[in-house]
């Protein structure tokens, strides 16, 4: 418990700083809170929830540090009995992470991410150390090219990306192993493509739509997912 209160304390505490060297007109462009709505929450292969999912976020930038909340909440509430117990398929995710980007050159960099997922949805309690999921990952992105690699350490999962750009696409395949597939061994999980545009509303304001075809071959599904980015 005293691990997660000096993790959080220490996320929100960067969160909420504001150098006093900096104008307050420089420090408020740093600031960036965002809203997406997606049909559904597809995350690295694999769907949660029902219906569409209404996903908000905050963060704040600076020299290549990075530091948010993001957060997925479903708008399903339905609940429907199973043989052992009742279950409501709503999902919520409250999440905090921090990152710094190293630039390699044109085009090309090294970010380093850390995670802390938590599904209050679940029952969970924040304070309680079981109820978080840290994820240390690194992405190197080389051009058109990007490879990316996470490790959960509660669950011991691995997940790993490669993706290129192919201009109008982004071409993707992820594999992993623990809770990615179905057998819990390591193999490919979340394959497909994805492409985005902008919707002109007027002369001065346009809203991002972006779509993405998977393709799961561990447990067979396949995902058709618009949304939209505010």
């Amino acid at each position: 418990m005293k691990k997660i209160l000096m993790i959080t304390a220490s996320l929100l505490l960067l969160i909420t700083f504001v150098p006093n060297a900096k104008a307050q007109e420089e420090e408020a462009s740093k600031w960036n809170p965002g809203l997406d709505l997606y049909t559904s929450y597809l995350w690295r292969g694999t769907k949660f929830g029902t219906g569409p999912s209404f996903q908000p976020g905050l963060k704040y930038s600076n020299k290549g540090f990075t530091i948010g909340a993001w957060g997925a909440y479903s708008f399903s509430n339905n609940k429907f009995n199973t043989a052992d117990s009742l279950v409501v398929d709503a999902y919520m995710e409250a999440d905090l992470y921090a990152s710094y980007s190293i630039s390699l050159g044109e085009k090309s960099s090294l970010t380093f991410l850390v995670t802390d997922y938590f599904f209050p949805g679940e029952g969970s309690k924040y304070l309680e150390s079981d109820s978080h999921y840290f994820e240390p990952a690194i992405t190197l992105g080389l051009g058109n090219f990007s490879l990316f690699g996470a490790y959960m350490t509660n669950a011991n999962d691995t997940y790993i990306e490669a993706g290129y750009n192919a201009g109008p696409v982004s071409l993707f395949a992820g594999a992993g192993d623990g809770q990615y597939t179905v057998d819990g061994k390591f193999n490919v999980c979340n394959l497909g493509l994805k492409s985005s545009k902008e919707i002109k509303i007027t002369d001065t304001f346009s809203i991002p739509l972006n779509g993405s075809i998977v393709f799961n071959p561990s447990n067979e599904q396949f995902h058709i997912v618009v949304g939209i980015s505010l």
